[in-house]
């Protein structure tokens, strides 16, 4: 699972561990993954890898050309926020890289190989449906891999093979604490993350959404004048 060193991707790696499924920990700061390691104990592995890189990208498509995984979860992802002139250009290609190019390269490595009873989980967001002034490119990379897992899940369905897009809403991790969200919206990693196992075992559905409230914002995103949805999320 890659993105595996902090927030939802570190709780994927300590339920799936649990849960009695060898992790494979893919992410860039290698001190962080020592330290996941230890924690789940032996018989798991790492990877340090920069999946914002090409160099990165063909590391771990290496790893799910010649290894058995039974389950990616697409877990890697990054945010640049401010107004989009005003963002350094190359933060923004980065993040498209990172959010869009990796997850798109990783998902065809894995797809190419999986047999029925495999899966595959992409990490989008809730503002996949709801373009946020000040993280246009966020947004717009998570808009990308909510389509593309959505698309998959079409075209494995029936065939053995799961796809699933998950769609959490604000997130209480270290970095993004969310305190000026209504706690309403907010969920915990280890809420996200039971959700998304939760749904993977027992639905067979494109997109999950953890939260009533949550799935709530989705519906109205989808629903409401994209001139009402912007303004409300700070739009003129």
């Amino acid at each position: 699972m890659t993105g595996a060193s902090s927030g939802i991707g570190r709780e994927f790696a300590r339920r799936l561990a649990a849960d009695g499924h060898r992790v494979i920990a893919v992410a860039r700061r290698e001190d962080r993954l020592r330290s996941l390691l230890a924690e789940l104990g032996p018989g798991h592995s790492r990877l340090a890898a920069d999946l914002a890189t090409e160099s990165g990208r063909q590391q771990v498509a290496e790893v799910l050309a010649h290894q058995r995984v039974h389950l990616l979860v697409n877990n890697a992802g990054t945010a640049v926020e401010g107004r989009f002139a005003e963002v350094p250009l190359a933060r923004a290609l980065e993040t498209v890289r990172l959010n869009c190019d990796a997850l798109l390269a990783l998902a065809h490595a894995f797809l190419a190989r999986a047999r029925s009873g495999d899966a595959l989980l992409n990490v989008a967001s809730t503002l996949a449906f709801a373009p946020a002034p000040g993280l246009a490119v966020h947004s717009a990379t998570k808009a990308f891999v909510a389509s593309l897992s959505e698309a998959l899940w079409a075209e494995h369905e029936g065939r053995g093979v799961r796809v699933m897009g998950l769609c959490p809403g604000p997130t209480a991790t270290e970095s993004q604490p969310h305190h000026d969200t209504p706690a309403v919206l907010v969920r915990t990693p280890e809420q996200v993350v039971a959700a998304a196992l939760d749904a993977l075992r027992r639905r067979n559905r494109p997109t999950v959404v953890p939260g009533a409230a949550n799935r709530l914002f989705t519906a109205a995103a989808r629903t409401l004048p994209r001139r009402t949805v912007l303004t409300v999320l700070g739009g003129t």
